[in-house]
């Protein structure tokens, strides 16, 4: 249908936007607060916010322990791990930019496991897209790893930590198939998440959080913007599109991310990186283009007739 086919491409579009706004909230609370404090609290009132409107809502909520503990996997790994990795690297040095785009590996990673997980069969277009994408990335990592400006291997290493969790995270979503109401499914991840982060912060922070007007701005979006919205689109494009082609829109946040922060922080790009951040957007439409297809037999488990 052609509305439920623009429906998606606007909501592939938003969450493009909101997840790229999250590397600048993590440049933006680095002075303000230690990361697993900011994102205990996040994630805590995330968890407040959306549970609330699904009890408004009279949304139905896990009934086995077993897709309880489904979505709060998920949530571990999409919230609580990549988010932990990606404000930790961000506070010790990696530019913002930088990080997105090790993440934006992520549609790489998922596609080679889609395939043995989830029985989706990628086709050679995508395959040359994933491939581009990933050209891409190395060209604007490539002036960033030697030299005087050189990363510190601990931040990068973090970065690429968050890259196998947010892939893994999506390949479990996916596998499982979770199919249950989005306002819970969310809260129970941010549960989760909260519930993974909050020790870590205990054991391994002073946990600051300074309180400022700033901090509770950046804290308002992330709440409401970044984790609600973001996190609810992301799971109903999941629903819709095959697992490889949804991820590959991942490409894309470099490119919006690197704008806000040059926008917001002058974090530039040397023109090698711009023409990386080129090849990347290629391998986002090369990779669209194809179709992932689902190998016959046995359905994923946990899904539903």
């Amino acid at each position: 249908m052609p509305n439920a086919a623009l429906a998606t491409r606007v909501a592939a579009a938003a969450l493009i936007v909101i997840l790229a706004s999250g590397y600048l909230v993590a440049r933006y609370v680095a002075p303000h607060a230690e990361p697993l404090t900011f994102l205990t609290v996040r994630f805590a009132a995330t968890a407040g916010v959306m549970a609330a409107i699904a009890w408004l809502a009279q949304a139905p909520w896990p009934s086995s322990l077993r897709e309880w503990l489904n979505i709060a996997v998920a949530g571990v790994l999409l919230q609580g791990v990549m988010l932990a990795t990606v404000f930790w690297s961000v506070r010790q040095g990696l530019p913002a930019g930088v990080c997105s785009l090790v993440l934006a590996l992520q549609p790489l990673l998922t596609g080679m496991l889609a395939g043995p997980l989830l029985g989706e069969r990628v086709t050679a277009r995508m395959w040359l897209g994933l491939l581009a994408g990933l050209a891409g990335a190395a060209l604007v990592l490539a002036p960033r790893v030697s030299g005087e400006d050189a990363l510190p291997p601990a931040p990068v290493a973090a970065a690429f930590l968050g890259l196998v969790a947010i892939s893994l995270g999506t390949v479990w979503q996916k596998r499982t198939g979770q199919t249950g109401d989005l306002r819970v499914s969310v809260a129970v991840q941010f549960l989760a998440a909260f519930l993974f982060t909050a020790p870590l912060a205990l054991l391994l922070e002073d946990l600051t959080f300074d309180g400022s007007g700033e901090l509770w701005l950046a804290m308002s979006w992330s709440v409401l913007g970044t984790s609600a919205a973001g996190i609810l689109l992301m799971l109903w494009l999941l629903r819709r599109m095959p697992v490889s082609a949804m991820s590959s829109l991942f490409y894309l946040i470099p490119v919006v991310a690197a704008a806000m922060t040059w926008l917001a922080f002058d974090e530039r790009l040397a023109p090698v990186q711009i023409l990386g951040m080129a090849v990347a957007v290629a391998g986002v439409w090369l990779t669209s283009l194809g179709q992932a297809r689902p190998v016959a037999g046995p359905p994923a488990r946990g899904t539903r007739p």
